[in-house]
């Protein structure tokens, strides 16, 4: 390598560095929030938001960093990292909490609320916000804000269904907190946890014989190519949240702390009504690679799902919850 070569790259390379470090001094606070989203789903444009208006009302002080496809690990592994105090936060749902606080569990529950604007008032009550302050001392996680919808689950089966009798005998893949594996049995399947990357080839190899998701996420990872069959149960309303270190957060001085959770509450809103905008949309593209969608009455799905309720202890809990509803 030439004098002049090896010059302009030493030169180039210190500026990399220069730049970088500018960028880390510019921060004096630096949060990394990790995601299993990629980042054409309508929720990550709400992640994008979140950076944007909080590094603009910090003036670069609080800066955001954000890492789609679970780039730094399973959720359940970035929760134990911000239990240590790590500067991390991940979009993460109540059942996945409720090993902390069993409170949250139950905004897991079947046919808890309808649509984004019937589980936002749970999200935003006074109730919640206890619940908030139990994780804090349970857990030393602290909730930045739970109004990110990713929209109501459904059925993807390779045959039709119309009633629980029809899911006798299926192995149905869903996440392995209690409230969802006991919602599945109770409408009539069995239940089967397994992690989301796996699906796919488990529905090809025949490992499961279905599966229940939000569309964003069938149509994301192709479901459409291993299942026939989208049935509109609309079981379980998937509300997730933006949750971060108690410790990292209580560090922060009390002006950022408001506005972190001022933003993610914002930009939880921007993100859930463009999942609600873009439903319509996936169902025309599924119904177009060859799926079909059906409509049902859900009150035999509603009917078998209720004693979940009393069988996890949320039978208390589920009435407080409709209490707000009806406000």
């Amino acid at each position: 390598m030439s004098f002049i070569a090896r010059t302009w790259r030493a030169a180039t390379l210190g500026f990399a560095m220069a730049t970088l470090a500018g960028t880390a001094l510019a921060a004096n606070y630096t949060l990394n929030v990790n995601t299993a989203l990629t980042p054409q789903d309508p929720l990550f444009k709400g992640l994008e938001e979140f950076k944007k208006n909080v590094e603009a009302r910090t003036d670069g002080k609080v800066g955001v960093r954000l890492f789609p496809g679970s780039q730094l690990g399973k959720d359940e592994d970035v929760l134990e990292q911000a239990r240590a105090g790590a500067g991390v936060a991940v979009v993460v749902d109540g059942g996945r909490l409720a090993v902390f606080v069993p409170e949250f569990g139950v905004l897991g529950a079947p046919y808890l609320a309808q649509g984004y604007d019937g589980i936002r008032k749970v999200v935003t009550s006074p109730l919640f916000e206890e619940w908030v302050e139990k994780l804090r001392k349970a857990s030393g996680h602290q909730v930045l804000s739970f109004n990110w919808w990713q929209g109501e689950r459904h059925l993807l089966t390779n045959k039709p269904v119309a009633t629980p009798a029809d899911l006798s005998g299926i192995r149905m893949r869903t996440p392995g907190a209690p409230v969802w594996m006991e919602t599945i049995r109770a409408m009539g399947a069995t239940p089967t946890p397994m992690g989301w990357s796996e699906v796919y080839t488990a529905l090809q190899q025949k490992v499961i014989d279905a599966v229940e998701a939000q569309h964003p996420a069938s149509y994301g990872s192709r479901l459409y190519e291993v299942t026939k069959h989208v049935t509109k149960t609309g079981h379980i309303n998937l509300i997730t949240g933006l949750v971060t270190s108690a410790a990292w957060f209580d560090n922060l001085p009390a002006e950022y702390r408001t506005v972190l959770r001022e933003e993610a509450l914002k930009a939880g809103d921007v993100a859930s009504r463009g999942t609600q905008a873009s439903l319509a949309d996936f169902e025309k593209q599924m119904t177009e690679k060859g799926m079909t969608i059906a409509e049902i009455d859900v009150t035999p799905f509603r009917e078998a799902t209720l004693p979940v309720y009393d069988k996890l202890g949320f039978g208390d809990l589920h009435k407080q919850v409709d209490a707000i509803l009806q406000q």
